[in-house]
């Protein structure tokens, strides 16, 4: 599975379990880190658990047996999960507003799921 169909299943996880503001920032051409990083929010943790479970959940069907490391744990307002040519953050609102990932990443190219 190459690093576009990765975003497409994670980001229709995501909005599966309601996630919102999602993000897909492509930094193939700026980081040796990743292709896409993939920023959502929760409005609760609950709902941050759920889109977490949903994510390993239907890439586990669609054949990405784990990812390479995942951090956060149930009382976590962030979650990382990190597929090695995808990498998902999971924030609540709040926190998402305060780490502020996409300013951080500017130089990366803000994509939709239908440019993929």
């Amino acid at each position: 599975m190459d690093s576009k169909e990765m975003v497409k299943v994670i980001c229709k996880a995501i909005d599966d379990k309601k996630g919102e503001d999602i993000e897909i920032l492509d930094i193939a051409g700026i980081s040796v880190v990743s292709d896409y990083f993939v920023v959502a929010s929760a409005s609760n943790q609950n709902q941050l658990n759920a889109m977490k479970d949903a994510i390993e959940e239907e890439m586990y069907k669609a054949g990405k047996i784990n990812a390479r490391q995942v951090e956060g744990n149930r009382s976590s307002t962030w979650i990382l999960i990190d597929y090695e040519d995808v990498i998902v953050h999971l924030f609540t609102r709040e926190d998402r507003l305060f780490y502020n990932l996409e300013r951080i990443w500017k130089d990366g190219k803000q994509v939709s799921i239908e440019e993929l």
